[in-house]
Parts: structure tokens; C-alpha cells; sequence
């Protein structure tokens, strides 16, 4: 095992935190070693944000619950059988998991055994930038040279592809998802070789852990390219069950990025597979995505047509008026992105913003008006205010109060 220091985890921030101090005293205590493990490590080598923070340790969960109830810690055995333990300071969360080595895998779940041995353990992990261990005070283990694969970022599986696929097939995903989100260059080619040669595996993975790793990869920097290199392997249409377009998929990006707009997955993936009448809730059933991700594409896939145009600021306000701004925001992308537009045109830009500047107004009469002008209660209410609505929304909701009123007492008594 190679032991090298690292600046960038000398300096860690977070691994000075009075929580993380805490717990790493109180695992101490049992005598065993401790380390921080994986992604916080990776992100601080790479000067990323660090999220989660995740421990490996010598003791056994048993001892990990007693140390931590000794010490008046929260403890939650959230995976007692693969050996973590969830440890809670002042609401920061860790998981802590003792060292283990697999015993049986059938591609989907693992049955492991406990062990001391730090290589071991970081020989069942999946790539090697994730096989990185750091002291409490940021000496950088690395038993396997995973730095190695950092200038450039390499993703790479640790040992043999194939069998560390084999382990768990959502690894074929998490491989274009690190390599879009980490990765320089192209992917590994004996990664991919891989891949390609285990792909019927994913036909055995939950539709639901499809999703969530499928909608990461779109959250990433190189999410189109990522995903071209998946259509050029086969994988994209086994995935979607329908023709995407990669293409579509990188304008749309290209517009967030000009924009200043965060990558949004779920709008991303209607950029990948939404036209007008497309099959939102095929594509739905097929990812399990959620009641709201579903809203979404079967929304934009019913109304796109109406933006097959850059719309006139009176459309868009009265889209925004009728179906918010949210719902205004997805159509207007997707439909830039669909057209043969430049992705920077101020026009496109100058409509969007209008849903983030204009303030929606207010019907400036209501029910107690028409009650008023003696009309009867009932649906004919309902009726009236509908069409003063619809007239004031066709007059650019320019009709103020009174004007509102004249044109109800004039229907009303029509």
C-alpha cells in the first residue's frame, strides 16, 4: 500500500469539522483504524465540492453501535448486513462500513465478509478514483495507485472489467456517468469493450436504479457526449425503448449553459426523446420516473407544437398566465433546442426571460362583481368570469378594473 500526502487534503476543510472530529474519536476508541473513503476523498483531490462523507473502518458494526451509544452519538444500522452503520453529530450524517470482501454476488446484490485487510476492501470497489482512502489528518492511502488515473481523469474499473461489472451491472451505467462527470478525453476502451460485452446484465437491474443513475449522467458537464457514445454502442435506445436525439440533447445544453441555468436532468431528458405526440408515459413506465417527471414530459410532448416558432411576447405571456412559468420555461427550451436556431439568439433569450421578469397579473374582478349586477348565483357566475377572462387575456391584460367591469355589466345584461 503506497502512502503519499496530499495539499489538498491536508488543508481539507471538512475534515477539520468538530462532527468529523467526533466521530473519528469515537471510533478510535475501539481500537480499530479508521479512514474516509471514496467520493470525499476523490472530489478534494480534484477540487470538486464534497457532499457526502463516507468512513471505512477495522471495527465491526457491533462495536461501531456500542462506541457510538458510549458516547451518546446517533446510530442507525441503515445497512447492517453489508456493514454500515449510519452515525449522527449535531445532524451531520456518516456512514461508516467495515471493511469487507465479497463472498457471493449475483449482479444485482453482494453477500460479504468482514475483513482488516485495506486492500481487499478497495479491490471490491468499482474504479479505481474511488479506491482512496485518507487518515482523519488527510494522509492519502492508496493501495491500488488510483492517483495514477488522475492528470488526466481516467475512469477506470479496478482489475477485471468484466467481473467487476458482473458484481453489479448498474456499474455499466456508473461508468458513463463518472466518465461524464469526471473523465477527460474518452472513456476507457477496456472499460467500454466491457460494457458492451456485459450489456444484457442491465436487463437485470431495477428499472427504478436505471432511473436515478440515468437522470445523474444527464446532470453532467458532458452529458451529450456521453450520451452519443452510448447511441453509438447501442446502449441509448435499449435504455428508452425510443429513437433519441443526442443532438437536441446538446443544443439544449448549450442553451442552459449560455443562459446561466443549472442542468435540469428531467428537462434534459425531454430534450433527448420528447417531439410533439411523442410517448411520454411509455417512456415513464419504462424509467419509473415520478408522478411530477411524468407531468412534465407528457406535457411538453402534447404542447410543443404550439412553439414550433419563437412565440410572440402576447403567447408567452399568455401561456405563463394560463400554465406558469415552469411549465413555460420547458416548452420555450425544448422547442429552441428542436429548432435550427443558434443557441446564444437574443430573440429566444429575450422571450425566455420573460418569465423571469414579467409579474403575473390579476383578474381585476371576481365573483362578488357579478353578484352585484344581480345575476343569480350559480354556474352562470362561473360562465361570466370565464369570459371576461378570456377577453382580458386577448387585450394583453391591459383592461383595468373599470374596463373589467364595463364589459361584465355589458355581458351580464346582454
Amino acid at each position: 500500500m503506497t502512502r503519499e500526502p496530499s495539499d489538498r487534503l491536508k488543508t481539507a476543510a471538512w475534515l477539520r469539522e468538530a462532527e468529523l472530529v467526533r466521530v473519528f474519536d469515537v471510533l478510535a476508541g475501539t481500537g480499530a483504524t479508521s479512514r474516509v473513503v471514496g467520493g470525499a476523498v476523490r472530489n478534494t483531490l480534484l477540487g470538486l465540492a464534497v457532499d457526502d462523507i463516507d468512513i471505512a473502518t477495522t471495527a465491526t458494526p457491533q462495536q461501531v453501535l456500542d462506541a457510538a451509544t458510549r458516547a451518546n452519538l446517533g446510530a442507525f444500522a441503515t445497512g447492517l448486513q453489508h456493514g454500515t452503520v449510519t452515525l449522527v453529530a449535531t445532524g451531520h450524517h456518516y456512514e461508516v462500513t467495515t471493511l469487507r470482501k465479497d463472498v457471493a454476488t449475483d449482479g444485482r446484490h453482494a453477500t460479504v465478509a468482514f475483513t482488516d485487510d485495506w486492500h481487499a476492501d478497495a479491490s471490491r470497489r468499482d474504479f479505481t478514483v474511488n479506491a482512496l482512502y485518507c487518515d482523519p489528518d488527510g494522509t492519502l492511502f492508496d493501495p491500488l495507485g488510483g492517483v495514477a488515473d488522475f492528470a488526466p481523469v481516467r475512469i477506470r474499473f479496478i482489475g477485471d472489467a468484466r467481473a467487476r461489472i458482473r458484481e453489479d451491472y448498474l456499474r455499466i451505467l456508473r461508468f458513463f456517468r463518472f466518465s461524464a462527470r469526471y473523465g477527460d478525453g474518452a472513456v476507457d476502451a477496456e472499460g467500454l469493450a466491457a460494457c458492451g460485452a456485459e450489456r444484457d446484465g442491465l436487463k437485470r437491474v431495477s428499472a427504478e436504479r436505471i432511473r436515478t443513475e440515468f437522470l445523474k449522467l444527464l446532470a453532467t458537464r458532458r452529458a451529450a457526449e456521453m450520451c452519443r457514445t452510448l447511441q453509438a454502442h447501442g446502449f441509448l435506445v435499449a435504455l428508452l425503448g425510443m429513437a433519441p436525439s443526442t443532438s437536441r440533447l446538446g443544443r439544449l445544453i448549450d442553451i442552459e449553459t449560455s443562459s446561466g441555468r443549472p442542468a435540469d436532468p428531467v428537462l434534459r431528458l425531454a430534450g433527448l426523446t420528447m417531439t410533439p405526440g411523442s410517448d411520454a408515459e411509455r417512456l415513464a413506465q419504462r424509467l419509473r420516473l415520478s408522478n411530477v417527471e411524468r407531468g412534465r414530459l407528457q406535457t411538453i410532448a402534447a404542447d410543443l407544437a404550439q412553439f414550433r416558432a419563437l412565440p410572440s411576447d402576447s403567447t408567452a405571456k399568455k401561456v405563463i398566465y394560463q400554465r406558469g412559468e415552469a411549465v413555460f420555461r420547458d416548452l420555450l427550451l425544448v422547442a429552441w433546442a428542436a429548432s435550427n436556431v443558434a443557441t446564444d439568439d437574443a430573440g429566444w433569450r429575450r422571450c425566455l426571460a420573460i418569465a423571469d421578469t414579467w409579474t403575473r397579473p390579476v383578474l381585476p374582478v371576481n365573483g362578488r362583481d357579478v353578484l352585484a349586477l344581480g345575476v343569480p348565483g350559480g354556474a352562470l357566475v362561473g360562465r361570466l368570469l370565464d369570459e371576461i377572462e378570456t377577453w382580458w387575456i386577448n387585450r394583453d391584460f391591459v383592461p383595468d378594473r373599470q374596463a373589467c367591469l364595463d364589459e361584465l355589466a355589458h355581458r351580464a345584461h346582454a
